[in-house]
């Protein structure tokens, strides 16, 4: 294991391959979790209301007995069952299921009834290849590197789940803020390689980056009576707090400012999107977490540089 790490950090191009080629399997498994984690709240939601409103075994309203503690006729979870065509129900093989390959040599479309397949399937797979490829190059072959790239696959999930069903789940966002705590302990100063920042900046963080989101909502509540964002982002923002320390947290918020105020006025421009309708802002947060990941020090430095206020 050793002699391979040495060959791997000795040879770039090689590394840069090997990443880029195990991370099209990963972005194929995201895609399960992007489907299939929305699902499974909703499951787990309806199961928790019916135990609520009818007693196993007890007969509802309408006669009907509910027997099943989960309220669905077969495991789901992002195991089981196998991925399946939505239109036909045909078992989607091995072969049919290689990352971006399947995809283009099937044009697109089930093998069984050609219904088209979203193109979105081959997209999350890419985009997890050259984004999970950007971080090992960038940080190097280093232990800490698979803590960044566990980070850039859980924005990537939040990203498109939110997109899908404007919802951020507790089932990552949670864990991913935890992680990043724990990983804090392993801090020390002078490190190159990516880490979480020191204990007392990543709890600061974890806390500061929840409050201001958090403040922000019921100012907004207070003020016009109505919702502007979701829990989910306070929690994402939390996470990233924990993950980069307090420090960044200005820089993230920045960002995800900016780039949404530019897409949202481009929506409204251009497509004539109702100014009512929500438009998710976790993926801006997502965005601007993993470029702070990748060069936030540098851009602060650059900015403190540029405003004199350091030297």
């Amino acid at each position: 294991m050793t002699d391979l790490a040495e060959i791997l950090a000795a040879t770039p191009w090689l590394l840069a391959a090997c990443t880029f080629l195990v991370s099209l399997l990963v972005g194929s498994f995201l895609n399960v979790v992007i489907h299939r984690v929305p699902i499974m709240l909703e499951r787990e939601w309806k199961a928790q209301a019916r135990e609520m409103l009818v007693e196993p075994g007890r007969a509802d309203e309408n006669g009907k007995v509910d027997d099943r503690s989960d309220g669905s006729p077969e495991r789901y979870n992002l195991l089981v069952p196998r991925s399946r065509c939505p239109r036909c129900n045909a078992e989607i093989t091995a072969l049919q299921n290689i990352p971006v390959v399947s995809w283009l040599l099937l044009g697109g479309k089930c093998a069984s009834c050609r219904t088209s397949i979203s193109v979105r399937y081959p997209i999350v797979e890419f985009a997890t290849a050259v984004l999970s490829t950007a971080v090992v190059m960038h940080f190097g072959w280093h232990w800490q590197t698979v803590a960044a790239l566990l980070f850039t696959w859980s924005l990537i999930s939040l990203t498109v789940i939110d997109l899908d069903h404007t919802l951020l789940p507790d089932l990552i966002t949670i864990p991913l803020l935890w992680l990043g705590l724990l990983l804090s302990l392993f801090w020390h100063a002078g490190l190159t390689a990516p880490a979480p920042t020191d204990p007392s900046s990543a709890i600061l963080g974890a806390v500061c980056g929840y409050l201001i989101l958090w403040t922000v909502y019921w100012a907004f509540k207070l003020a016009t009576g109505k919702d502007g964002m979701g829990y989910g982002d306070f929690k994402l923002l939390g996470a990233l707090g924990a993950w980069m320390g307090w420090q960044m947290l200005p820089l993230i918020l920045l960002l995800s400012a900016l780039t949404g105020a530019v897409i949202g006025i481009a929506l409204i421009v251009l497509r004539g999107r109702d100014r009512n309708v929500p438009i998710p802002f976790g993926p801006y947060l997502a965005a601007a977490g993993w470029i702070a990941l990748m060069w936030g020090p540098q851009i602060m430095g650059g900015y403190l540089t540029l405003t004199g206020l350091r030297h």
